[in-house]
């Protein structure tokens, strides 16, 4: 009889056993996404710089309103520390920004400025609008610069999960995101894409460009 209930007892004790480690090994629910969660933590942690509904009111940093949600978050998640390693993409501000944000946050606040309507910016300078339209539908074959459109659309729609839209940022901002890439200070662009193409370009090449993006709808 004692040999029965020692028996019951091993087999009870492996069945509880067994299923914790069924649990831990269970995997991980995806993030909810709650927009109105977003907006929450947009008012109290983004609003400064982006603005309560994403349009930015200063060039240095970027109108954020209805750019594609996957964009935006893995931007979010590129900026956050993680496992005591510097971040993929560095930015002082930003980097303590989204330190204590969670996935679901993250992805919340992704989907509540995509969400928003954008107040494009405008073109100041029409000639080298003009000269940016040029590179941004047909690059430099002499220099090897490859056209932006091929990318980002003829619009600068861009295409959703892949390439983000640019049209109607500030030209400034522009500029100085393809100047870090040039220089190297920005390398979180897929296959080194940017990085590949701004080694080519000429700094009133990166202006003409910028300025171009600007002013389109």
């Amino acid at each position: 009889m004692k040999r029965l209930l020692a028996l019951v007892g091993s087999v009870a004790l492996m069945v509880v056993a067994g299923s914790g480690f069924a649990a831990d090994a269970a995997p991980k629910q995806p993030a909810k996404i709650d927009p109105a969660k977003g907006q929450a933590i947009a008012g109290q942690v983004c609003v400064a710089c982006h603005g309560a509904d994403g349009n930015s009111v200063a060039p240095a940093n970027p109108k954020i309103a209805g750019q594609f949600p996957e964009y935006l978050n893995k931007q979010l998640v590129n900026f956050k520390p993680k496992d005591g390693k510097k971040p993929e993409r560095e930015n002082p501000v930003m980097n303590g920004m989204v330190a204590n944000l969670s996935a679901e946050d993250m992805q919340s606040l992704a989907a509540y400025y995509s969400g928003q309507k954008l107040k494009p910016a405008v073109a100041k300078d029409k000639a080298l609008a003009a000269a940016g339209q040029k590179l941004w539908r047909g690059g430099n074959a002499s220099s090897g610069v490859p056209a932006c459109a091929g990318c980002h659309g003829p619009d600068g729609s861009g295409i959703p999960a892949q390439y983000p839209r640019i049209a109607g940022q500030y030209a400034e901002y522009i500029e100085a995101q393809l100047k870090s890439f040039q220089a190297g200070q920005r390398a979180n662009d897929p296959n080194g894409m940017m990085r590949g193409a701004t080694a080519r370009m000429t700094d009133r090449e990166i202006k003409a460009v910028s300025e171009y993006a600007a002013g389109l709808r």
